[in-house]
């Protein structure tokens, strides 16, 4: 059971997160997510066999946190009205999303009765904030295909282009070593998301 719930919020947290890119991008001029039917929460055109399900299911099963990323909505952004900070604006609301969720069911553990209610029920919101958390951080990763890439990727000088080269090219590769083969990453990373659950959900 907890492995379905883990999954099933993991699923709706990535489809707001893809939701959100595109309709950012859509209040700042472009509308190919939306003229591609991608601004709904059906989860059916979002989610990514790897990114959405076989990854987290890897994870969950290796007892590591739960990480992962939807089908990326299409983006133009030639068509953004800003091309200096319009790209970044898009690239920071899938992670803004989740912090957003993590920041809603956080205060939901701060101010509802949880001492009245089913420790599962408070353990289920605690679960829904560290998931969320987990989702942002990761996807602000400067790695290919986060979100983070797309930031690094915006302000990196003409003289770096090999490097954005090289990350288009194998980011996908050494995203999956830093995850699998590499523990500090996500020991770093839970650090972090730790010290956030506290401030987000308290003691």
């Amino acid at each position: 059971m907890e492995f379905v719930f883990l999954l099933f919020v993991l699923v709706i947290s990535v489809v707001v997160h893809e939701v959100s890119h595109g309709a950012v991008a859509n209040s700042l001029g472009d509308p190919t997510a939306k003229n591609a039917g991608r601004l709904t929460l059906n989860p059916i055109g979002h989610v990514d066999p790897v990114g959405s399900l076989l990854l987290p299911f890897l994870l969950i099963l290796s007892g590591g946190p739960v990480i992962g990323w939807a089908k990326p909505v299409p983006i133009n952004p030639f068509m953004l009205k800003n091309q200096t900070w319009a790209p970044a604006l898009v690239s920071l609301a899938g992670p803004g999303s989740n912090l957003a969720l993590a920041l809603v069911f956080g205060l939901l553990v701060r101010f509802l009765p949880l001492e009245t209610l089913s420790p599962l029920f408070s353990g289920a919101l605690v679960s829904v904030v560290q998931l969320n958390l987990y989702l942002a951080l990761f996807n602000l990763v400067p790695i290919p295909p986060l979100d983070g890439s797309h930031l690094l990727f915006a302000f990196l000088p003409k003289s770096l282009e090999p490097l954005k080269m090289f990350l288009a090219r194998y980011g996908f590769f050494i995203l999956l070593f830093l995850v699998f083969l590499f523990p500090p990453f996500l020991s770093f990373l839970s650090f972090l998301v730790r010290t956030l659950l506290v401030v987000f959900v308290g003691a």
